[in-house]
């Protein structure tokens, strides 16, 4: 019980210190309460809102609701999609497990309480259920932002509110436990094969469970999610109790929610029992990943540099280039050897297939009712978000981190075009390669070969702009933090929206997507083309200067 003590005593000085610091520095607050004015802004307006429907009105739409037989296909779809995610999310939580090994601790903790005078085994309970704290935290946020704007739906109150968090925050603290339990075993039974079969197995019956009451429907979409979205599913673990507490909300029954709670809280301590009767001196399993995690917070916060090796799938490949030639067609060439080494063509590697092979799929499951087109335009919207957010990262890595670019002897307008031109070939490499055969097998618009390529391209260098922009304009790390997200929000309110307005236009006023693509497709340009000339203009001012 000392050492218990012990350790918290150590946090408690850890959290006076901490609000030590921000009393000395109150604007590390201000992030917080423009937080805290955006959850209450959406509160008392909605609350406000909420108040005008009167109880007849809730007992007439109630009424309504009882006189529907039938069943709700796009609430079934809504919450068996949900439950699908987390059910993959799992999947690759508990995969991960196989490949490394979870930590709780920090590289202060590896050098200072290892070396204390406390029982390996009572340390390792005490972090374990400590991280309680930052699951609760980080839950209590997200039901707040994620309701935000639900307020005038539901009856949310604080009674709510935490039961909903409780859902979030025993899904995402129990995988921890779990994590270390299942690399615990393999480290000391070897038995890796057989988790590793149990885990596929477990994917296999899951996927079957999708696709057997969808082949049985009439329309596949219609049945898919017949199974994961019933009542019955709650009582899967993990995934199904976390739903069963986030359904406090619509029935109102509390003992629904404290009866899976409670079987978090048992599988919990069974959990803890095997780790404790099975980790044995630890210290050696955990340093690694530890270490490892560190080192992603540095990069996180702008301590260390990411790697340009992170994710390189042929990273020993011997290559034999032909001659690009001098000048600063050696930037080109620099990227394309580090795309050679990063995926197995520079040009349309493994990555762009599978994102491609996607879409073919959808396309060809929508030939037999599986998937509507709206899934297709769906699905084409993620990708073009993911490359302005692609766009956005391109500055962390390269050329662009280093000054050498600066004394190569050629114009600047050459050497930001050889910079930039791999990655305009593999942007419109992978346009192409993604929207031709799923126009041509799921009939879609002609146009949209053209145009989505087009707007892949546009959002891809708007977001590179933007980072470029504030990465070589600006010589102060604060600078570079403070002005970004000025710039971001400037380039997001009066160039992507207006943009995305007008795709919305051209969508409503024709019901075709093709020319809500068209719309999207001008205003991107004539955004990515000011972004780019304003980036050129400032990149030319550049001289040696590190970035």
């Amino acid at each position: 019980m000392n050492e218990f003590k012990l350790l918290l005593r150590k946090d408690f000085f850890i959290v006076r210190n901490n609000i030590r610091l921000i009393l000395k520095n109150p604007l590390r607050l201000l992030p917080y309460a423009a937080v805290l004015a955006y959850f209450s802004f959406f509160y008392f307006r909605r609350g406000g809102r909420s108040q005008d429907m009167d109880a007849s009105q809730l007992d007439t739409l109630q009424d309504a609701a009882g006189e529907v037989p039938e069943v709700d296909f796009a609430m079934q779809n809504v919450v068996g999609g949900l439950t699908l995610l987390a059910l993959a999310f799992l999947m690759f939580q508990l995969y991960r497990a196989t490949k490394k090994n979870i930590s709780f601790f920090t590289m202060a903790d590896v050098n200072f309480v290892f070396t204390a005078p406390v029982n390996p085994s009572n340390l390792l309970v005490y972090y374990m259920i400590r991280s309680i704290f930052p699951a609760l935290g980080g839950s209590l946020i997200f039901v707040l932002y994620s309701t935000a704007q639900l307020n005038d739906v539901f009856d949310l109150n604080a009674w709510n509110l935490i039961i909903m968090s409780l859902g979030f925050t025993f899904f995402f603290f129990i995988i921890s436990p779990i994590r270390f339990l299942i690399y615990t075993l393999n480290t000391k039974y070897g038995i890796l094969p057989y988790i590793r079969n149990g885990i596929f197995i477990l994917g296999i019956v899951l996927a079957l469970m999708v696709m057997i009451p969808g082949l049985m429907a009439e329309k596949f979409w219609q049945g898919m999610f017949a199974w994961i979205g019933s009542p019955w599913f709650d009582f899967f673990p993990l995934v199904g109790w976390s739903r069963g507490i986030l359904s406090y909300v619509s029935h109102g029954n509390v003992w629904i929610p404290l009866g899976f709670s409670l079987a978090y809280i048992i599988s919990f301590f069974l959990i803890l029992f095997l780790v404790i009767a099975h980790a044995g001196a630890y210290y050696e399993d955990v340093l690694e990943s530890t270490k490892s995690n560190e080192e992603v917070k540095e990069k996180a916060m702008g301590k260390a540099e990411a790697s340009e090796s992170t994710g390189s799938l042929n990273l020993k490949k011997k290559l034999n280039l032909p001659d690009f030639g001098t000048g600063a067609v050696a930037l080109y060439w620099r990227n394309y050897v580090h795309s050679s080494r990063q995926d197995f063509h520079p040009l349309f590697g493994l990555y762009a297939l599978g994102f491609a092979g996607i879409a073919i799929i959808m396309a060809v499951l929508s030939n037999f009712d599986w998937f509507s087109h709206k899934i297709i335009y769906g699905y084409l919207g993620v990708m073009i978000m993911m490359y302005f957010f692609a766009g956005m990262g391109r500055t962390s890595v390269g050329d662009l981190k280093k000054p050498f670019f600066i004394l190569i002897p050629a114009t600047w307008t050459s050497k930001f075009i050889n910079m930039i031109k791999l990655d305009l070939y593999q942007t419109g490499l992978f346009g192409v390669g993604l929207i031709l055969p799923a126009v041509l097998i799921a009939g879609l618009s002609w146009g949209l070969i053209l145009l989505f390529p087009i707007c892949l391209l546009a959002f891809y260098l708007t977001g590179f702009a933007i980072t470029l922009t504030t990465q070589v304009g600006f010589d102060e790390g604060w600078d570079r933090k403070l002005i970004r997200p000025v710039i971001v929000v400037g380039v997001i309110l009066f160039g992507i929206l207006p943009s995305v307005a007008a795709g919305f236009f051209g969508y409503f006023i024709t019901d075709k997507f093709v020319y809500g693509m068209l719309g999207l497709s001008i205003g991107m340009v004539l955004v990515a083309t000011l972004m780019l000339h304003l980036t050129l203009d400032i990149i030319s001012r550049v001289e040696f200067k590190e970035m």
